[in-house]
């Protein structure tokens, strides 16, 4: 299973506010503090050097140092559902939700393992136990971006095909964070799905018009905005939007749909 590109900035922000550091130690023969050292490490290949197979070594090592390290048990999860989206051989999702598993036996308040969990759920299509799961994690005051919990919710009931529940929890989570560009994504998704064309195209022209990094390069909001402006009877706006999908990327799942629909404006 090969998970959309544009999955990679939900997981990139769940990084940046989940992998806080746990402080440079020096091992000292100690397994606690040479797990510490390890995630350090792979936190570090990962983030900043962008070298995903290195700092999975580490944080596997992190972990069989220590199974209670908390934050190498989620990012080694995290790892593994980044290669769901960049190479369907190498997706190991039930490999993903053990280490997530694993972090929350061992921090049971860990929140956005918490949400990475109702991620990899969704994933497997086991959408009901992934709202059990980000239900309760949207009325958690505690937590510091409940955008990823009201939108992957959203996603949740979208994919389940409850439009009304998924444009409500969508909304919600623009509310909590209007830079929030798949939630907009999702939005225009589920509102073209249940017919509201015109305020599809709003949703998805505000995904890809929303200024933070990625956002502009949404090629499936590209593929779904000339999919609804065609619908509109709108085909310079769909010609336009299906042409700069195939700049990003001709060769992707989203790529080839928009070369398929542009060939059908002629």
């Amino acid at each position: 299973m090969r998970l959309p590109q544009f999955l990679l900035l939900a997981i990139t922000a769940t990084v940046l506010s989940a992998c806080g550091g746990r402080g440079s130690k020096t091992p000292d023969g100690d397994p606690v503090r040479m797990s510490e050292s390890e995630y350090d490490v792979a936190r570090d290949l990962w983030l900043r050097q962008r070298k995903p197979r290195e700092a999975l070594a580490h944080a596997l090592e992190a972990v069989e140092l220590d199974d209670e390290n908390s934050d190498a048990a989620h990012l080694v999860g995290l790892i593994y559902l980044e290669f769901c989206s960049t190479a369907e051989a190498e997706c190991r999702l039930k490999d993903a939700e053990k280490h997530v598993r694993m972090a929350l036996s061992a921090k049971p308040d860990f929140r956005e393992a918490k949400n990475t969990l109702g991620v990899l759920l969704i994933h497997q299509k086991r959408y009901g136990d992934s709202i059990a799961v980000l239900k309760p994690l949207t009325d958690d005051i505690l937590y510091q971006t409940p955008e990823n919990a009201w939108g992957n919710l959203g996603w949740a009931y979208l994919e389940q095909g409850k439009l009304d529940l998924a444009i409500d929890a969508l909304r919600r989570s623009l509310a909590a964070q209007p830079l929030f560009c798949v939630g907009a994504f999702r939005l225009g998704v589920a509102l073209e799905k249940k017919g509201e064309l015109t305020e599809a195209a709003e949703a998805l022209g505000q995904a890809l018009e929303t200024q933070a990094p990625g956002c502009a390069g949404l090629q499936d909001a590209l593929l779904a905005r000339g999919r609804v402006h065609q619908r509109l009877g709108r085909p310079a706006e769909a010609q336009a939007d299906f042409q700069r999908c195939l700049e990003l990327s001709a060769k992707s799942a989203a790529g080839k749909e928009c070369r398929s629909m542009m060939a059908k404006l002629k």
